[in-house]
């Protein structure tokens, strides 16, 4: 069994939690609780793209509000 977080030719959406953190996640699997979807289905490419070009203060929210 290959695992769908590795299919180059799935469809992903890319998912932010409440300390805004970033993953791709299998457009078949239901969102898990305590995610949002922040980019709609695309390719894993699109999706990988987003998460640089969007996510690019690996710090959880709380701790960049708290150093701010």
């Amino acid at each position: 069994m290959s695992n769908p977080f590795d299919d180059e030719t799935g469809t992903f959406l890319v998912l932010a939690n409440h300390e805004n953190q970033h993953c791709i996640w299998p457009a078949f699997a239901e969102v898990p609780g305590g995610w949002t979807v922040v980019k709609p289905e695309g390719s894993r490419e699109q999706a990988l793209a987003h998460i640089e070009t969007h996510w690019t203060d690996m710090r959880p929210q709380s701790l960049i509000d708290a150093a701010a």
